[in-house]
């Protein structure tokens, strides 16, 4: 726990500061708008971990709605910031070589003369021992004794007799002034230059993240698209061709979800007439005292053969394990899968289906047991395996399973999440294979964490067994 906290703390921090660069820094004055929303942006800093952390503890739970919603606010204005420094970076180049341009214009000869006269009104115009601002030395901007002389005009080196006007000549172009970051600017049509650029980047970030996550919680809340697959079985039995599984994971259920969420779920899946439910893991984020109510409506669930279940890594994460959960499915109807097979008896034919528990049990002594499980079965019958995580598919083509059902991965829930996922997972989402295993892995129907899916709609799958 201390570790994980760690390294949340130091993303969010580095994450938050490189925002701070570029919403904040580059776009604001020095002043008290730069000094207002840094502090906003630090607020927010805070509340994503203690988001992420309290999330999983009943004290956290009102944090919910707006700490995962700055989360995922916070991760796409990152992603396009990234995504925007090459073309925000040529346009700097390009503002640059405009002006080196310019410069190159003046001759010598006139840049010299400017330069020597702007020094010459500095050394006449202030007398000795009298303080100069630095706006006046930066500016070459002279300053009179004893009597004003209007802003738009320049005092030669000629003398000027009392009541005598001063004359008037073209004014001194100022020196380039240093800007905040250490940058340079030649004047203020440049300097505007670059705050428009810093801006108009901040602003495509920021319509870009708010759009995508918009999108995102509406696809995340809504209807789970149903998907159609057949999976054919070299191995497979006739008479078992065309038995239909129901395949639902990571449903999530948790302060975000209601359970007209579960109900949903629960009437598209009756919807399919499947032979077999398989619930693959994730089924809840608390304790069954806190959600208890919003898993009842899966007593409801309707399917020839029954609905099975096996645990995945966040019923080890809940308050007090995965058992009470268990017991508590038993009662709804659901017949959890602990490291145990039972057989599937269709049209005279036999099916083995198994469950192994997910490998987050191992650190309490209740992790995945393939042996119990598997050991010991008739290998001329096809197996089906529900396993949480794709990673498990590897020991399970040691014991000649057919087919793993998995969840885990959301298919990404978040692009670009899913071309991290490859990293851990051998199959990130659909049909994939491992060793001679087939592998289908469900993107889930519910989330976790930021109630957004981007490039990953929630889903409940309609698989059929072929020959």
């Amino acid at each position: 726990m201390v570790g994980f906290v760690t390294l949340i703390l130091g993303v969010v921090t580095l994450v938050h500061y490189y925002l701070w660069r570029r919403l904040i820094r580059s776009t604001t004055p020095p002043g008290r708008v730069r000094r207002v929303l840094t502090w906003i942006l630090a607020g927010l800093g805070v509340l994503a971990p203690l988001t992420l952390v309290g999330s999983r503890s009943g004290w956290g739970h009102f944090l919910a709605w707006p700490g995962f919603f700055w989360i995922a606010v916070m991760f796409y204005l990152f992603v396009f910031l990234l995504v925007l420094e090459i073309p925000r970076a040529a346009a700097v180049l390009a503002l640059g070589a405009f002006e080196r341009r310019a410069d190159r214009r003046i001759p010598p000869s006139v840049a010299a003369r400017r330069t020597t006269r702007a020094a010459t009104l500095a050394d006449r115009s202030v007398p000795a021992g009298q303080p100069v601002s630095a706006d006046q030395q930066a500016a070459g901007r002279p300053v009179s004794v004893g009597r004003s002389v209007p802003a738009d005009q320049r005092v030669t080196g000629r003398s000027v007799s009392a009541g005598q006007p001063a004359p008037v000549e073209q004014p001194v172009p100022a020196a380039r002034e240093v800007r905040p970051d250490g940058g340079s600017k030649a004047g203020p049509g440049l300097m505007d230059r670059r705050l428009f650029i810093a801006r108009t980047a901040a602003a495509v970030a920021g319509v870009g993240a708010l759009t995508t996550v918009g999108t995102g919680i509406r696809t995340a809340l809504g209807d789970p698209v149903i998907e159609s697959v057949k999976v054919a079985l070299p191995r497979l039995d006739p008479r078992l061709s065309g038995l239909r599984f129901a395949v639902v994971s990571d449903i999530h259920l948790g302060p975000l979800t209601g359970v007209g969420h579960t109900e949903r779920i629960v009437r598209m899946i009756n919807s399919l007439r499947a032979d077999v439910v398989a619930v693959v893991g994730d089924l809840v984020d608390g304790t069954v005292a806190e959600l208890g109510p919003l898993a009842r409506p899966l007593k409801s669930l309707e399917s020839r053969y029954g609905a099975y279940f096996v645990t995945g890594n966040h019923e080890y994460y809940t308050a007090n394990g995965p058992q009470e959960w268990i017991e508590e499915l038993r009662g709804l109807g659901v017949r959890p899968l602990g490291n145990e097979r039972v057989e599937i008896a269709h049209a005279g034919a036999v099916l083995d289906l198994a469950g192994v528990n997910d490998v987050n049990g191992a650190a309490s002594g209740d992790g995945p047991d393939f042996e119990r499980a598997l050991g010991g079965r008739d290998r001329s019958r096809s197996t089906v395996l529900l396993a949480h995580q794709p990673v498990q598919a590897s020991e399970a083509a040691r014991y000649g399973v057919d087919l793993q059902l998995s969840g885990h991965t959301h298919g990404g829930q978040m692009v670009p999440f899913n071309l991290v996922i490859p990293l851990q997972q051998p199959v990130v989402s659909g049909l994939g294979e491992v060793d001679g295993t087939q592998v289908y892995v469900t993107r889930g129907a519910g989330f976790w964490g930021p109630p957004v899916r981007v490039g990953a709609p929630p889903e409940i799958t309609l698989l059929e067994l072929r020959n």
